[in-house]
């Protein structure tokens, strides 16, 4: 393929939070090392980039780096020259909206009608309405990780509470747009099958415009670590604290089973907690603030070492539209268990052990037989390891979005003939 200028939109690229900043990350340098010039264009909090790509900041508002409305009206006071759409972002966001996605595809059209010089746009799940028009000036790829609206229904099945349930009814108030966008966009990559079933669920979209293409690791930076020692009684697992979908309150049930026969076991989570809310509470009333620790804001080397000194990982999502914690943790040659739902099975294949979603008896009785033939699951899970560098190595992966590439640009072409 010849050398292509290509523009990677994304509309918050958070370094540590989430996926998106890592999947922003690896493809970016991946097309890169294809051969291709490549920008990241994107709103705040930026991303970590490798050296070589271009970073180009879209600064909005930022208003969720901050829960403070005192610090939230200072930032909004000290932009200056604002337009209409700095205006909706703050009212929008003081009413409990989450306009991030809109105002940066208003602001990444803008940027895109006063530079040109790019073959081909990839955006990074922001489906908003500037990317409608973006598609009519450029070869355009939408990527969608999974439908939010997935998020919205877990999250509303979680609380019957009537406050709660009219702020997640604002908060995800975007998913209109995207519904209304996403059927209209030609190209659309996403990480799974899974993925794929529920964009044509949810949002409608075509199945002959939706490419199913796994995302990438780099398992050199997800590898074992030679002679580290193994805390025996160490679990692991990634969840965002209060993120109903990553069904952390199951591995926390199935934990406080686990300590009754096992009083020195202890769960690692890599995410943050939120102060004074339901995971906090669910701890102290299940007696385990000794037992459970959290660890945010990590690098892949320090995750790589927690994995190292761990004895088992456990992912209890409800739903993932791709897992990252599944292929790290297979990465890194840990015993995995985690929950046989969405993409889960996809990625896994026969190197973890599977788990029906909600099912707190079958975490600790699985934690149990592992610990009771430890070495046969030692074993499992460096097979696992070869199974994610033969399927999720970026080489394939990015050959795969070449043909993908070059069959969006010759569409594009032959529209405009």
């Amino acid at each position: 393929m010849q050398k292509l200028n290509i523009a990677i939109l994304s509309y918050r690229s958070a370094q540590f939070g989430g996926g998106q900043g890592v999947y922003v990350r690896d493809i970016s340098y991946a097309l890169y090392l294809m051969g291709h010039n490549v920008d990241v264009i994107s709103g705040p909090p930026y991303p970590n980039l490798h050296p070589e790509i271009n970073l180009i900041r879209l600064p909005g508002l930022n208003l969720f780096e901050t829960f403070s409305f005192k610090d939230r009206l200072k930032k909004f006071f000290k932009k200056k020259s604002k337009s209409f759409y700095d205006y909706f972002e703050f009212f929008s966001v003081l009413f409990g909206g989450f306009p991030e996605p809109k105002t940066f595809g208003i602001r990444a059209n803008t940027f895109l009608k006063e530079n040109k010089n790019y073959d081909l746009i990839i955006d990074n799940q922001s489906i908003s309405d500037g990317m409608l028009e973006i598609q009519k000036r450029f070869p355009f790829i939408e990527i969608i990780h999974h439908p939010i609206s997935i998020d919205y229904k877990h999250e509303l099945e979680s609380s019957k509470n009537f406050k709660y349930r009219i702020s997640r009814y604002r908060w995800y108030s975007f998913l209109r747009m995207q519904k209304r966008v996403a059927p209209r966009i030609k190209n659309i990559i996403t990480p799974s099958k899974s993925s794929k079933n529920g964009i044509i669920q949810e949002f409608k979209c075509k199945e002959e415009s939706i490419n199913v293409i796994n995302n990438g690791l780099d398992t050199n930076e997800f590898a074992p670590i030679e002679n580290s020692t193994r805390n025996e009684f160490r679990l692991i697992t990634t969840a965002s604290a209060d993120v109903p979908l990553k069904g952390l309150d199951y591995s926390l049930k199935a934990l406080k089973i686990l300590k009754k026969d096992f009083p020195n076991i202890h769960l690692i989570v890599i995410g943050n907690m939120k102060k004074n809310g339901h995971t906090e509470r669910l701890i102290k009333k299940l007696r385990l603030k000794n037992n459970v620790i959290f660890k945010s804001n990590l690098s892949k080397e320090r995750i790589r070492e927690l994995y190292a000194s761990s004895s088992i990982a456990i992912v209890s999502s409800l739903y993932e539209g791709f897992g990252y914690p599944v292929i790290e943790a297979m990465s890194c040659e840990i015993p995995l268990i985690a929950t046989n739902i969405s993409s889960i099975p996809e990625l896994v294949s026969n190197y973890a052990k599977l788990i029906k979603p909600r099912n707190v008896e079958m975490i600790s009785n699985s934690v149990k037989e592992i610990f009771l033939d430890y070495s046969k699951y030692i074993d499992i899970a460096k097979q696992g390891r070869q199974h994610v560098i033969q399927n999720f190595n970026w080489i394939k992966i990015t050959e795969e979005y070449e043909k993908v590439i070059s069959k969006t640009i010759e569409e594009y072409n032959n529209a405009n003939f």
